[in-house]
């Protein structure tokens, strides 16, 4: 499948005939690559350009593989990295993994495989920028998701259901909080101190899910040159996470259902019964019953998954959690920015309070996100609420006049175009940061850039 989703890689690696080797594989297959010799260099480049997937290898000198990719996920999160490196083991897949990386890949590597992974990663890129940011996990003890009666409910269920190993079904709109709540569960269980393994099962294509969830053995396929571990196997001792399980193939949830009858899996290619030492945890946004009846989902295997069903209500039905929820993302986002002082005044809380958050706690987060970089005071006021509202498109006030023979679409490119100018003028130029000030990804802030004729978006 190589070269069906060309990106934007960049290669990190202080061996340079390594580096020029690598970015002309890419390039031959379809993918513009470009190759620096540092981890600072990396930074840099992304900082002012568009990259859709780091490349990196794992031992450099000065800032390390490791380092670079925690770096990465402070800065640009929505970026994956892969690891490339000689010294590559199921314990350090294990390391790198949680600490956020998409993938790796072993020194010697096989033209095929360094293909098939990229292509991989680029398509979990892809679906990854198309959702916003949700907030950090609790680390508390006993996980905080807001002072509503509901949520002091599923508070209680997630404290329940940590203590026991039984498989928990996670069920709520997008962005409502599930996989926070799946990370308190793993927090707050006897297997902390095992990896936490998030599957993103609406990212890949059924042929991708399986090799990610399952891994391969040597000549799989074609670029399988290596044994590799899948997701089950580095999960060993810990927590998998299976996001958005409702949209798994029929095939896929076959094996699903083996793996949490049996605890027991097979490596694409292989005939090796491996045993799962894994925790379940389960989320859709999906009506799973629903599709049970309609015969788009496997009953028995719903019936494994739903042992305990949680409900995480959207943030329109636990008004009494907006408030507290917007202060506590102004107060570590304020102090993020280095303005510690900067409070959500009473005026601002109330009309925030009144919005429906249809994108729930990740476009509040979002949200509040923007006040805090635009207001220049010590105090974000509901004047202040207004004007970002007034930015989106979607939330403008049906009562605003319009021109005579205005049309909708030019008073929405009017908009944009306002939005991501003041954003550039903000983030002083620096692209990446104003992609994330307007809550969107680089790659849709440098298509509008052209669409809009804002500059060279390169």
């Amino acid at each position: 499948m190589s070269g069906t989703t060309g990106g934007q890689v960049l290669i990190v690696d202080d061996d340079r005939a390594v580096g020029t080797v690598l970015q002309g594989l890419l390039r031959q297959a379809g993918h513009e690559a470009a190759f620096v010799l540092s981890a600072e260099e990396a930074l840099a480049r992304v900082a002012s350009r568009p990259v859709d997937l780091v490349l990196t290898d794992l031992r450099m000198p000065s800032m390390d593989g490791m380092e670079l990719l925690e770096a990465l996920k402070e800065r640009a999160p929505e970026i994956p990295v892969v690891m490339l490196t000689a010294h590559g083991s199921v314990e350090t897949a294990v390391e790198a993994m949680k600490k956020g990386a998409a993938d790796f890949l072993r020194k010697p590597f096989d033209r095929d495989e360094v293909l098939f992974t990229v292509d991989k990663a680029l398509l979990r890129s892809e679906h990854a920028q198309q959702q916003p940011a949700g907030p950090p996990p609790p680390a508390a003890e006993r996980p905080w998701l807001g002072d509503s009666a509901a949520m002091e409910e599923v508070g209680d269920l997630i404290a329940r259901a940590a203590k026991t190993t039984s498989t928990v079904l996670l069920r709520g709109e997008s962005g409502s909080g599930k996989e926070v709540a799946a990370r308190a569960i793993h927090a707050m269980s006897d297997r902390a101190d095992g990896p936490f393994v998030p599957v993103h099962c609406a990212a890949l294509p059924e042929s991708l899910l399986e090799s990610e969830l399952f891994g391969y053995e040597k000549g799989a396929f074609t670029g399988a040159s290596n044994r590799k571990p899948g997701r089950v196997e580095l999960a060993d001792g810990g927590t998998l996470f299976l996001d958005e399980i409702g949209d798994v193939s029929g095939s896929v949830q076959v094996k699903l259902l083996r793996l949490l009858q049996e605890k027991e899996y097979q490596r694409l290619g292989g005939t090796e019964a491996l045993n799962a030492d894994v925790r379940f945890v389960a989320a859709t946004h999906r009506d799973l019953d629903e599709m049970v009846e309609e015969g788009a989902f496997r009953e028995d295997l719903y019936y494994r998954l739903n042992v305990i069903p949680i409900w995480v209500p959207p943030l329109r039905e636990r008004r009494a959690d907006i408030g507290p929820l917007a202060e506590r993302f102004c107060r570590e986002l304020a102090t993020t920015q280095g303005r510690p002082e900067l409070t959500l005044g009473e005026d601002a809380l109330e009309r925030l309070r009144a919005l429906d958050w249809p994108g729930n706690v990740r476009e509040l987060s979002n949200f509040v996100e923007r006040l805090v970089v635009f207001v220049d005071g010590d105090r974000i006021a509901a004047e202040d609420v207004e004007r970002e509202l007034s930015r989106q498109p979607r939330r403008r006030r049906a009562s605003a006049p319009r021109a005579a023979g205005e049309t909708l679409d030019a008073r929405r490119e009017e908009a944009e175009r306002s939005a991501i100018v003041e954003a550039l003028e903000r983030a002083g130029g620096n692209r990446t940061q104003a992609a994330r000030l307007l809550g969107i990804s680089r790659r849709t802030l440098y298509n509008k850039l052209a669409e809009l004729n804002l500059g060279d978006a390169d």
